[in-house]
């Protein structure tokens, strides 16, 4: 099975038509204000009604009360959320809709539980840890710390790119990968090129 692919930090049209050109299975869109990623969920939602219906539309947040996840879904019509913050599993379940729990790699994280404590999610999404940023740190933690049988599946995300994406996924064998800088020409903006060279090394590994 191909390891699938999701490219986050969408923010313009051109680079969500690519991308899903390209075979993406996902596309994610910042709606946390303070990332240089961030987009307004009505203009997200004016790039999601230009996609075709077999990629999700993932809408990403950090600690927002549950009023604004709500009206963020209406404006954007996401179909799947993901939660870089400190949100419990009764936050997350709220909304009726499938669910990503982001895990930042800490030192002593301990992922089993993580899994008992999000039994909900759809999947965990591993990333590293950074004291001041909540995702988007463009560098790689250690992948030899992630257990081989975790009862949820697995996306792994942080400094992520076509040099290192088959190492990784010979590595980790994850159910989906995650990246956003490793295929920008500058923060927000993707370039086509690296969006294509990743998904060769995408493909490549997983033969």
């Amino acid at each position: 099975m191909r390891t699938r692919v999701k490219i986050c930090g969408i923010t313009k049209k051109k680079d969500a038509l690519f991308a899903s050109n390209l075979g993406v299975d996902a596309l994610g869109f910042v709606f946390y204000k303070d990332s240089p990623r961030y987009i307004d969920p009505i203009d997200a939602g004016k790039i999601i009604s230009c996609l075709h219906p077999f990629v999700l539309r993932v809408g990403l947040f950090v600690n927002n009360d549950a009023e604004f996840v709500t009206d963020s879904i209406i404006k954007s019509k996401i179909n799947f959320l993901q939660f870089h913050g400190d949100e419990s599993e009764e936050y997350c379940n709220q909304f009726n809709l499938p669910y990503i729990k982001a895990i930042p790699m800490k030192e002593d994280i301990n992922l089993l539980e993580c899994c008992k404590d999000y039994e909900s999610a759809s999947a965990l999404l591993l990333d590293t840890f950074s004291k001041k940023l909540k995702g988007g740190t463009g560098t790689v933690f250690d992948w030899k710390k992630v257990p081989r049988k975790l009862s949820l599946p697995l996306i792994i995300a942080g400094g992520l790119n076509s040099e290192n994406i088959k190492s990784l996924i010979k590595t980790v064998n994850p159910f989906c990968v995650d990246v956003s800088g490793g295929v920008e020409s500058r923060k927000g903006e993707k370039d086509e090129e690296k969006m294509k060279e990743f998904m060769i090394g995408v493909n490549d590994a997983t033969l």
